[in-house]
This record gives structure tokens, sequence and C-alpha cells, in this order.
């Protein structure tokens, strides 16, 4: 394994371990006050983007780095406005 085959495992692990932190603290307290899902939707379009640019497809690094990141960004994404929904509504008494 050549070193900038070792250095892409960084982001490889990096970006989906602090997705999955956040979406891990959405899920724990039920809320996405200031979380933001504009913010959310550019990191998921510029992940696909960058998969699609560096023409990398079936290396695991690009697939982790990106893909499986994205995925993990649409689940957030998701859960903003189904946190925010629930939010809106008044609760039963």
């Amino acid at each position: 394994m050549s070193f900038i085959e070792f250095v892409g495992y960084v982001p490889a692990i990096v970006f989906p371990s602090a997705t999955i932190f956040q979406l891990l603290h959405m899920v724990k307290t039920k809320t996405s006050s200031g979380v933001s899902p504009i913010t959310w939707s550019a990191f998921f379009i510029g992940n696909i983007s960058l998969y699609l640019y560096t023409e990398k497809y079936f290396e695991v690094q690009s697939i982790l780095s990106s893909l499986l990141t994205s995925v993990l960004q649409l689940v957030i994404i998701a859960l903003i406005f189904k946190y925010r929904n629930n939010q809106a509504m008044p609760q039963p008494a």
C-alpha cells in the first residue's frame, strides 16, 4: 500500500465518523435544534460531486468517504425535518 492510498483512508474514517456522531446526538436527544438542513444538504451534494469527480468508483476509500457519508447525511436531513415536525405539533395533555 502506497502512502497516498494510506492517506486516502483518513477521510474514509473521519468523514463518516463525524457524521455518525451528529446522527447519534440527534437520535439521543430527539431534537434537531441547532442543526442546519442547508448545511447538511450542501455536505451531501459536495460528497456526491466529489465521488463523481474523482472517478474512483470502486475504491474503498472513495466509497466510504463519499458515498457512505452521503447516505448518513441523507438520514440526518430526514431526521432534521422529522424532529422539527414533531416539535411543531402540540403535545397531548
